[in-house]
């Protein structure tokens, strides 16, 4: 007799009943990292979130919970375009009024100043899944207590919303290119939200995988060993250093992904990288620069050293290092305006907002113009790969 079929009569013989265990929440999975997605919420913190008017949220068994009280959003410090937005809701009465904004600004009433995908099942006008005040949805009530995904896609003017995988919006609308997304409440009972999770949109690669094209080198003078920059395995590897290899295009606001891999030759190294943005054409290693280096200090993720694989260098260290070496981990850099995001592996690590003032020189000031992007080789034992390299532009408002 085989082990399940053993299993099952063991089962029948005690008269009980086999359970799946229900998915781990909050989560991606390789397949999902590799399609781009990033967590909004990491299931446990307020990290990359900002509350605004009153109220307070909290988050624990793993749902975001908004409990009864005055009106209030909470507002994710990360602007968006064009994007795929998924998010479990669970409204704990049938008379809850809630909803998720898109591309909403700031300040300001965002209901106005972007897109409310409606959460409610009284309002006749503009129910489930409606943009408020401006088109209607086929969504109908929905049952209260029961957990309903809701997924969202803005790409250019075009807005659809699926609700329990059946569409019940296709519109198009113009007035806003690029914003915040937010989650409400106005009233009724508890509303509960998991899983939110977005993918970005219209990325193009700038590296085809095959050769350097539309890269460029920058050599640091009277280095003895400079870099070697070569395509393996689809890949862009360099060994030696220091210098950069930089794009001959350049980005203000942008969406980048990419994925990377540092190839430590023990225990006890951790090469030394990074990705730098908004650089001058031609300058060493100038620009904001995404750190890539996978130590800790004490055993401790959230003890990253030298600033950690995702901080910002210089400007703010990773709240924890997420990735190891020797193996490709998932890289999305987020710059818009002041802001920057960065996730690794799907988990936001660095949200900073640059408060120096405007110039050109991103280490002495807050630089907002378009630059290069450029990756780093750092010191004679670097031994990097860097593949699936793409970015999209993020609209003005």
């Amino acid at each position: 007799m085989s082990r399940g079929c053993m299993l099952l009569a063991v089962v029948c013989m005690l008269g009980l009943t086999l359970i799946s265990a229900e998915p781990v929440q909050n989560t991606l999975s390789q397949e999902e990292l590799a399609q781009g997605w990033i967590l909004l919420w990491d299931g446990e913190t307020s990290f990359g979130w900002e509350p605004h008017i009153s109220g307070e949220w909290k988050g624990f068994d793993g749902t975001l919970h908004a409990s009864p009280g005055c009106y209030m959003w909470l507002r994710n410090t990360t602007p968006f375009a064009n994007f795929v937005l998924k998010a479990d809701v669970r409204m704990k009465a049938f008379e809850t009024d809630s909803g998720i904004f898109i591309r909403a600004a700031k300040e300001g009433d965002p209901t106005r100043t972007g897109y409310q995908i409606n959460i409610n099942n009284l309002n006749k006008d503009y129910g489930n899944g409606s943009i408020v005040n401006r088109v209607k949805s086929s969504a109908g009530t929905l049952n209260a207590k029961e957990w309903h995904s809701y997924e969202i896609t803005a790409e250019g003017d075009h807005i659809t919303v699926a609700i329990d995988g059946r569409q019940v919006l296709d519109a198009r609308d113009n007035t806003v290119a690029a914003g915040y997304i937010g989650l409400q409440y106005l009233k009724g009972d508890d509303v509960e939200f998991r899983n939110i999770k977005l993918r970005p949109l219209g990325l193009q690669p700038i590296f085809d995988g095959i050769d350097l094209s539309g890269w460029q080198r920058v050599d640091r003078p009277d280095v003895k060993a400079p870099p070697e920059w070569s395509v393996k395995d689809n890949a862009i590897h360099v060994e030696k250093g220091p210098g950069g290899l930089e794009t001959t295009g350049t980005w203000a606001d942008f969406v980048l992904q990419l994925e990377a891999r540092a190839n430590a030759a023990s225990e006890a190294q951790h090469p030394n990288s990074g990705v730098f943005f908004r650089g001058d054409e031609g300058q060493f290693w100038s620009g904001y620069e995404s750190q890539i280096r996978n130590e800790f200090k004490d055993g401790d993720p959230a003890k990253a050293v030298d600033y950690g694989t995702g901080g910002l260098y210089n400007r703010q260290p990773a709240r924890r290092v997420v990735s190891r070496d020797n193996e490709y981990f998932f890289n999305t850099i987020i710059a818009c305006g002041r802001h920057v995001g960065i996730w690794i592996n799907g988990i936001q690590v660095t949200s900073f907002d640059d408060p120096r003032e405007e110039g050109m020189n991103a280490r002495q000031q807050a630089r907002l113009a378009a630059g290069t992007i450029s990756l780093q080789a750092h010191d004679p034992t670097t031994n990097l790969d860097f593949r699936h390299i793409r970015i999209a532009e993020i609209p003005k408002r």
